[in-house]
């Protein structure tokens, strides 16, 4: 069989390395870095040398501690944003190769290496070799966008503007959409003009918010509002801004118990719920094909949200900080 692979892609395929490095959250607000044994892919799985992964809002109630959490959690678990270089194939895999640079669908990307199914992960172009590329929520951004159905001349309303927030203004004022952004920090207003929302607005008080964007909109509201807070409040405020016949998308994710919602207001309205969490994996994929698209075109611009840059030695502070949220954060990475 003719030997295809580069200088560069057979030392890396070769590695010999036995063990690596990854965190453990071994109890509430307690992460210890261990050596752990190296994983071996197995049939149609690939193993990655990661060069980081990007932290995710819905780690924090593991972070903190949830009474359906059993301690300790898995080494490199909850990590599901990773990328890095392809360095092991398992049996039948043909698609990608040992040193390809790959956006991953896994979940125990906290560590040094970790394992993917061939078909879950994307290969990265040449044009990002530079650039992060956290592609869980890069492509959990494009496929609420394509959810949410925002067209040209449409008013959309943003609730929360993290990551995910900042992202969808970015790709709602392409679509040719005006942009209203509604959001507690004062910097995240400011992330928000930045993405090009036309008006920005302080989350503080429910009924004034109601007013002012009643005023914007000459009394009709927002054909689309995408909540992307997974809290209570911002969900039913969410709702008042919606237009009637309009779509009310929920983007936050509401994993910490019910909620209790205004169906009165949404029936009356004749409003449209969209849930836009993908749960198949396949779409997932889609979405983070779309968001190398998105990049390469210019339709977003994640880097500009890239805020905060950790290490597995200090990932206790990336989770403090992202619970706590100080001024300047958007977004944190994990780098190896």
């Amino acid at each position: 069989m003719q030997d295809t692979l580069t200088t560069d892609q057979k030392v890396v395929a070769n590695t010999r390395a036995t063990t690596m490095k990854a965190a453990v959250v071994a109890a509430p607000k307690s992460v210890k870095i261990e050596e752990t044994a190296l994983p071996e892919p197995k049939a149609g799985q690939v193993r990655i040398r990661l060069e980081g992964c990007g932290l995710c809002a819905s780690n924090i109630p593991v972070w903190e501690g949830r009474e359906w959490f059993s301690y300790p959690i898995a080494a490199g678990n909850p990590g599901h944003e990773g990328w890095g270089r392809i360095d092991a194939v398992g049996e039948g895999v043909t698609t990608v190769k040992p040193g390809d640079r790959v956006a991953a669908l896994s979940y125990n990307a906290y560590a040094e290496y970790d394992l993917a199914d061939a078909d879950k992960v994307v290969k990265l172009p040449e044009s990002l070799v530079s650039k992060p590329f956290p592609g869980e929520p890069l492509g959990c951004a494009m496929n609420i966008f394509g959810r949410s159905d925002i067209r040209q001349g449409q008013t959309v309303a943003i609730l929360g503007i993290g990551f995910l927030g900042a992202l969808l203004v970015q790709l709602a004022k392409n679509a040719g959409a005006r942009v209203i952004a509604v959001s507690q920090r004062e910097f995240s207003l400011n992330v928000a003009k930045e993405c090009g929302a036309d008006e920005v607005i302080k989350m503080d008080d429910h009924y004034k918010i109601i007013e002012k964007v009643k005023g914007l909109t000459n009394g009709t509201f927002c054909e689309r509002v995408i909540e992307c807070t997974g809290k209570e409040w911002p969900l039913n405020l969410a709702g008042e801004l919606t237009a009637e016949r309009g779509r009310l998308i929920i983007a936050g994710f509401h994993q910490d118990g019910m909620r209790q919602v205004n169906i009165q207001l949404w029936n009356w309205r004749g409003l449209d719920v969209i849930n836009a969490h993908e749960r198949d994996p396949k779409e997932y994929i889609n979405g983070i094909k779309a968001a190398v698209s998105a990049v390469e075109e210019g339709k977003i611009d994640p880097d500009r949200l890239y805020t905060h840059t950790y290490t597995l030695n200090n990932i206790d502070k990336a989770f403090e900080n992202l619970t706590n949220r100080p001024d300047g954060f958007v977004k944190a990475l994990i780098t190896y």
